[in-house]
């Protein structure tokens, strides 16, 4: 089942409403149970595939259950975790942990079942091609693991389709053609080109033609 949560303003907070969830669903409600549960959960996917906005969503939602709850990205991770007992932890790009910061997060794991604390964790590989210490890539393969699903072709041309019918902007197939055959496929990036060519339409007084795009693209718009 295919998810179109299409509140997608580049500067809304990162929720589960405006995720794009494709063929996610399932990784979507595992993130929704790791909420109220002690199952830890493992994402990955390549970068612009949504998984930071996933934990800063689940942070969110977490907060508004009223369950402590922190963001973290790995880099930033020394000797000691922070949180207390019940928190929910989300760790952000596993990769770039530091010697310290492993250690801390396989002690996080370690201590979680008495503490009553979720880790969300993230990277760009699945647990058995991460390079970090193997006793530590053994306990993120022992959490859910899911892998994050792009999007298809059909979904992001419907998602930009309906982007552009909700600003009044008439986008014509040609147009949406083009932004997914030489632009960026990622949301934001395609979100990023709907507004700049709805914008110039209306302060030009021109239709959202390939022309109009192409105008855009030499005066310094990065599709």
């Amino acid at each position: 089942m295919k998810q179109m949560l299409l509140d997608l303003q580049p500067d809304a907070p990162p929720a589960f409403s405006n995720f794009v969830g494709g063929a996610n669903a399932v990784l979507l409600q595992a993130l929704r149970d790791a909420i109220g549960g002690n199952d830890h959960v493992y994402l990955w996917g390549p970068p612009g595939s949504g998984r930071t906005h996933l934990l800063h969503a689940a942070v969110s939602a977490a907060a508004e259950t009223g369950r402590p709850s922190q963001y973290l990205e790995g880099v930033t991770i020394g000797e000691t975790l922070p949180g207390a007992p019940g928190h929910l932890l989300a760790i952000d790009d596993v990769e770039s942990l530091s010697e310290a910061g492993r250690t801390a997060v396989f002690n996080a794991f370690n201590r979680a079942r008495f503490d009553n604390v979720t880790l969300l964790l993230c990277g760009a590989s699945p647990p058995i091609d991460l390079r970090l210490r193997e006793d530590l890539r053994t306990r993120i393969g022992q959490c859910l693991v899911f892998e994050l699903r792009p999007l298809d072709d059909a979904t992001r041309a419907a998602i930009i389709t309906t982007l552009a019918q909700r600003r009044g902007l008439h986008l014509p197939q040609e147009v949406i053609d083009f932004l997914l055959r030489h632009g960026r496929r990622d949301m934001p990036s395609l979100i990023t080109a709907v507004d700049a060519i709805d914008r110039a339409s209306l302060e030009f007084k021109r239709p959202a033609t390939l022309p109009l795009l192409r105008t855009l693209m030499q005066t310094g718009l990065d599709i």
